[in-house]
């Protein structure tokens, strides 16, 4: 291999020149990775910003469809693609950047220590051959002096005038003159002989060793660069797998449009109910009669806005703002008072647009409103249900434990709840009643009464018993895929039991088992809200003794589902739980709106959240 000492040997200035080039190229890759990163996380910013540019707001209706839909899945991927970007910033800063820093700065003191060598090797070398210049010159004076005092003596010893004492002068000076000539002749050839040692030792051993350094320094720096490049192209490349997985995601997402079920649900959306209006009749005015304008067949449609006849959107209207159990309700009285409020809020906002009947609607979008409104009754009434059974079991822990609470404070709680549920039972029983007045004057409803006999009291209700069958009604309506609307009936009904199961009165704090799995049973839409269950005894209509009973059993929810990791998962914040590429989990709860779904290992039963992004569904059971 060729080497800078030997090649190189008189290009001091040149190689010290190059070096520093070097330097400054290395540290100006580190700027133009730097200026990279700093594009990476722009770039993720604005996409960032892009997306909450664009993302729906929950009321929107027009997100029922499938276009809508798949845009807010793609949104969701973009945001993905910008995590990705600011992945590979981060890494660039941590891996690349830093190192470059190190490497220059180490560079730099190395190169320095190796130049101040080479020059003090430099220094020396001159220095030698200055005291040999010195040297010479002394000799070639000395010579010159001993060389004229030679040719006095001559001149001096031949002329016969001159006295014996004065050749002999000229004789001593002579010699003295001849033996300085030789001793400056000999330190002229020991300057000599050590300059030219010294030059055979700079140029064969010490610079050549000085250039070596040099030149290993220099190619470290190019395999440092050469790695850097190719770990940076690395860094980049780790992240394909998941950029190809959200651009699979949208084209998925793409593929979920249809266009025929759009329609339908245009159609849904839009129906009125009434039917086509008939011929205008003739008016013979020769047979006498007045004429008479002609009116629309249907004048309460005249003027209306088309937004009126539409019906708001659910795609948030089922779904909990906040994940709330029963163990939240032990955690802290304040988070009880938080809760009920909410409910609250939700019960008196009922009734609050437009006619409480909702009769200004036409007869298809009124019973969509009615069932709407039904529903959201019902799900609030399994939410101030699942409150009451949390503050029961609350005071019965406060009865057994008094230093964790007062056991009185909670008996004012439940006559709030008890009157909040009273209230909402009335809602329910008041917009059952319009939905059966809706059914009975619907178009449908008044030809099969015409047509079909006397079955009038299909969608009778029981006062007594406060029971939902008016619901039943909704056996009648079609889906948007052509088949019958089940899980909507069967919700309904079921209400009508949990709502029989809660007929009871204000000063009545039992809970009976048979009621409580009744209530689970029909709570489709909040499969979490029960976190355990447990026997309780009848216990008198008494709000200030409740009997002793044994510590509540946990269990564990029953898996929605099977979902594999796309991408493995370090768990950093609290109720996360690791997981690594390919693991299969079960599926305790979905993915609430939060960007979290909530999962449990199969080998040890360990639960906690996981970014939905990184998990595939397999398949979901109960849902």
């Amino acid at each position: 291999m060729m080497s800078w000492g030997t090649e190189l040997w008189d290009q001091y200035d040149n190689l010290s020149l190059h070096t520093q080039k070097g330097i400054d190229f290395l540290e100006k890759y580190g700027h133009f990775i730097r200026d990279r990163c700093a594009i990476e996380m722009e770039y993720a910013g604005k996409l960032r910003r892009l997306v909450k540019n664009y993302q729906p707001k929950k009321e929107e209706e027009d997100y029922q469809y499938s276009t809508c839909k798949a845009f807010k899945c793609v949104l969701d991927e973009v945001t993905d693609l910008a995590g990705q970007h600011e992945v590979i910033a981060e890494n660039l800063q941590v891996f690349i950047i830093k190192e470059v820093t190190i490497f220059v700065k180490d560079f730099k003191e190395e190169r320095k220590k190796h130049l101040q060598d080479g020059a003090r090797m430099m220094n020396l070398l001159e220095n030698q051959v200055i005291a040999l210049e010195r040297a010479r010159k002394n000799y070639d004076k000395a010579y010159r002096e001993s060389d004229k005092a030679l040719e006095h003596y001559k001149r001096a010893d031949a002329d016969l005038e001159l006295s014996r004492a004065e050749v002999e002068k000229q004789r001593i000076n002579m010699a003295i003159k001849s033996q300085h000539c030789e001793d400056t002749k000999t330190e002229y050839a020991n300057q000599l002989q050590r300059a030219n040692e010294m030059q055979r030792q700079h140029y064969t051993q010490a610079m050549p060793e000085v250039f070596a350094q040099l030149q290993e320094l220099d190619e470290k720096r190019v395999r440092n660069i050469r790695n850097f490049m190719v770990h940076s192209a690395n860094i980049e490349k780790k992240v394909f797998p998941i950029i190809n997985q959200c651009l699979d995601g949208i084209i998925k997402a793409a593929d979920q449009i249809n266009e025929k079920e759009d329609s339908a649900l245009v159609i849904e959306r839009y129906k009125s109910g009434f039917t086509p209006p008939g011929d205008i009749p003739f008016e013979d005015l020769s047979r006498g009669g007045e004429s008479t304008p002609i009116a629309p067949a249907f004048p309460h449609l005249m003027g209306m806005r088309p937004e009126a006849a539409t019906v708001r959107g659910t795609m948030s209207a089922g779904r909990l703002k906040r994940r709330v159990g029963l163990l939240g309700l032990f955690s802290s009285n304040k988070e009880i008072f938080k809760t009920l409020l909410q409910y609250h809020n939700n019960v008196g906002g009922f009734g609050s647009n437009g006619k409480d009947d909702f009769s200004n609607l036409p007869p298809s979008q009124r019973k969509k409103k009615l069932q709407q409104r039904i529903e959201e009754i019902q799900h609030s009434i399994q939410q101030e249900s699942a409150a009451r059974e949390g503050l029961i079991k609350m005071k019965g822990v406060y009865e057994d434990n008094p230093n964790l609470g007062d056991p009185h404070m909670i008996e004012g709680q439940l006559s709030e709840t008890d009157s909040r549920l009273e209230k909402l039972r009335g809602e329910l029983q008041k917009y059952q009643t319009y939905m059966e007045e809706s059914e009975a004057n619907s178009p449908a409803g008044m030809r099969k009464n015409s047509g079909g006999g006397g079955n009038n009291n299909v969608n009778s209700t029981s006062g007594s018993s406060g029971g939902v069958n008016g619901v039943q009604t909704q056996q009648q309506r079609v889906n948007v895929n052509g088949g019958s609307n089940n899980n909507r009936d069967e919700r309904a009904n079921s209400a009508g039991e949990e709502e029989e199961s809660l007929s009871r009165s204000a000063s009545d704090s039992s809970v009976h088992n048979n009621n409580h799995s009744k209530l689970n049973s029909s709570s489709t839409q909040l499969p979490n809200i029960s976190l355990y269950q447990r026997e309780e005894p009848d216990i008198g209509t008494s709000h200030t003794s409740l009997p002793e009973s044994d510590p509540p059993e946990y269990f564990d929810l029953p898996p929605l589902g099977t979902a594999k990791a796309l991408y493995p998962f370090e768990a950093t914040s609290e109720g996360s739980i690791p997981m690594y590429d390919g693991e299969e989990l079960y599926i305790i709860e979905l993915d609430q709106g939060d960007g979290w779904t909530r999962v449990r290992r199969q080998t040890d039963s360990e639960e906690g959240f996981v970014p939905t992004s990184y998990i595939q569904t397999i398949a979901l059971d109960n849902v």
